[in-house]
């Protein structure tokens, strides 16, 4: 949320979060689409990835094939490349003010790295706090969904998994109740939505929050004519 005392950055940004299999990339384009139908300026991301190194060390993180993969390399990894997404992508966007859609962002690694690997969450917050220079998202969208569910969704069709989706359902138990809980601690800025529904029913809810978050921002921005960043 913005305090009196803080001023936002232009653009509005937006993180998709949750399980593998919970249709993020699915609802974030819809998202997209709409936005830009509506007039808006959008960038459409992805974590890791969204610049040229950043797509470099996703395919370490995520392929199979690379050898063993330390949990704190991991962790690292991750951040090495959202410090390069926001510097080069995320933040010129919300300065330019446009509306910046990422399938993921730092609630990933403090569920998957933090929790899921057990090096802890505030650990993990604290090294990306630090990567991002404090970047939060406006509105972070949690698709919930099971573990049995998204593996059934991932490997439909004969799909292959990745490194992390690999993991066994237990690891996925534990990153769903990571997600949700973060989303407790922050209920201003999750919505938080149950995967099972219709595409179009989530797509139709998802960008009800998104317009009136944007509507928040402007009203923010003519109100204070400087600019911060959102933080939690």
């Amino acid at each position: 949320m913005i305090s009196s005392a803080e001023t936002p950055l232009p653009g509005l940004f937006v993180a998709f979060e949750g399980g593998d299999g919970a249709g993020k990339s699915t609802q974030a384009r819809i998202l997209a689409d709409s936005l830009r139908a509506a007039g808006h300026e959008v960038l459409l991301t992805r974590e890791p990835g969204g610049t040229p190194i950043g797509e470099k060390l996703r395919g370490l993180v995520l392929e199979h094939g690379h050898g063993e993969v330390g949990a704190r390399t991991e962790a690292l990894i991750f951040a090495a490349s959202r410090a390069a997404h926001v510097e080069q992508s995320i933040r010129p966007a919300l300065e330019r003010g446009g509306v910046v859609v990422t399938d993921r962002y730092i609630g990933s690694s403090i569920v998957y790295q933090g929790v899921g690997r057990g090096l802890g969450a505030d650990a993990v917050r604290d090294l990306n706090v630090w990567a991002t220079d404090g970047l939060w998202p406006d509105l972070t969208v949690l698709l919930d969904v099971d573990e049995a569910e998204g593996r059934s969704r991932r490997t439909a069709g004969d799909a292959a998994e990745d490194r992390l989706e690999s993991e066994p359902d237990e690891f996925h138990r534990d990153v769903r109740a990571a997600f949700l809980e973060l989303a407790e601690t922050r209920p201003g800025a999750y919505l938080v939505l149950d995967a099972r529904q219709e595409p179009g029913e989530l797509a139709e809810a998802i960008l009800s929050a998104v317009t009136s978050a944007l509507e928040a921002r402007s009203a923010a921005v003519r109100a204070h004519p400087g600019r911060v960043e959102a933080r939690p």
